[in-house]
């Protein structure tokens, strides 16, 4: 089993940026698909990006296409989220999580997740 660690939140103004990364713990990070999800006040948590093992294959949410990028750095056991062109719509707890499948897009198909780190964007 896989315990995930995010940090990098804080708050920024419109049309900055944020880096989230998540730390994993074990030795088989490498063998786990990743990715990243978030919960706006008031909403159900939301699918935003995920990684496959390598790198090489890559998915996400419309909301984010083109603003967020998702990355991963198996020697270092972590995955990293680059948020840039920030709205304040994008303000949320974000969390990481393994993943049954690149294309997973549902809650029950994210297991081990992390505490969560909160991103806030202002106006």
């Amino acid at each position: 089993q896989v315990q995930l660690v995010e940090s990098g939140g804080g708050l920024v103004q419109a049309g900055g940026s944020l880096r989230l990364p998540c730390a994993a713990s074990g030795r088989t990070f490498s063998s786990y698909t990743m990715g990243w999800s978030r919960q706006s006040p008031g909403k159900v948590r939301e699918f935003v990006a995920a990684i496959s093992q390598s790198g090489g294959m890559l998915n996400y949410a419309d909301a984010v296409k083109g603003r967020f990028t998702i990355s991963r750095d198996n020697a270092k056991n972590t995955v990293y989220l680059q948020m840039n062109s920030l709205k304040p719509e994008d303000t949320a707890i974000y969390y990481c999580a393994t993943a049954v499948a690149v294309v997973s897009r549902t809650e029950s198909q994210y297991l081990n997740w992390g505490q969560g780190t909160q991103g806030t964007v202002s106006s």
